[in-house]
């Protein structure tokens, strides 16, 4: 008797088991938003909001040399983080003024 009350619940469970993983809604794919992945690489790389006068801010030694393609200025005091150049262009698309202005660059970051 004990033995079979084992086996039901057993089966039970798998089967419990089994019809929730199949019910499970799959997970919801996460927008691409290529601005903030270099937003992200930025901050990894270590620049940060108001670090420009350390030669650290994230907008004018980090974004606006990505994006505009150009080297950074001579008071950076950390190198670019690598990144790919079709995620510029998909942030160019997205928000051509990503990083440019220095108002709206700084709402952009926090927005974003």
């Amino acid at each position: 008797m004990r033995t079979t009350i084992i086996t039901l619940s057993l089966a039970s469970l798998l089967l419990t088991g089994a019809l929730s993983l199949s019910l499970a809604q799959p997970p919801q794919p996460v927008p691409w938003n290529p601005c903030a992945q270099i937003r992200a690489a930025c901050q990894q790389a270590g620049f940060v909001l108001n670090g420009a006068k350390t030669g650290v801010g994230i907008a004018v030694d980090c974004i606006r040399p990505i994006m505009e393609g150009t080297p950074q200025r001579s008071q950076a005091a950390k190198p670019l983080p690598p990144f790919d150049p079709q995620v510029v262009l998909a942030c160019k698309e997205r928000n051509p003024n990503f990083g440019m202005d220095r108002g709206q660059s700084l709402f952009a970051l926090r927005t974003q």
